[in-house]
């Protein structure tokens, strides 16, 4: 006589399976977000940090129009640093891929530096702000 599992007892252990992932799954993927937004905070102060280092040395931040990468290649449109240095390896991205926003001068600070959050749309309410880290 061979012995089984009925259709009954398949379906139960389904059933508890499921119930498992749904109470599993939420709580991993909410990890991951909020891991991705400290990350990309983490990146933010990194930048921040350079360029704050980098009107130390220059007396003024990059422009709108250089942009990050006058952290990462000497700038040679005006004003052109006389005491540039690399301040990062490479442009960084935030944790979803995308550019991060900076402008200067900013409206109310000497710049802006913001990242589109998880959704990638610019003015939502995930939007991450260096100023209010």
């Amino acid at each position: 006589m061979k012995k089984g599992f009925t259709l009954i007892e398949l379906l139960v252990v389904i059933v508890i399976l499921g119930i498992l992932a749904a109470i599993v799954v939420p709580r991993i993927t909410g990890r991951v977000d909020e891991a991705k937004v400290e990350a990309t905070k983490v990146q933010m102060k990194a930048i921040k940090d350079s360029l704050e280092q980098y009107k130390l040395d220059n007396g003024f931040y990059p422009t709108t129009e250089q942009g990050l990468r006058a952290l990462v290649e000497k700038p040679n449109t005006p004003p052109v640093p006389t005491k540039w240095r690399q301040y990062l390896d490479k442009l960084p991205k935030d944790a979803w891929g995308n550019d991060f926003i900076y402008i200067s001068p900013g409206v109310q600070r000497p710049f802006e530096l913001r990242s589109l959050g998880p959704d990638g749309k610019e003015d939502t309410e995930d939007d991450i702000d260096v100023w209010n880290l």
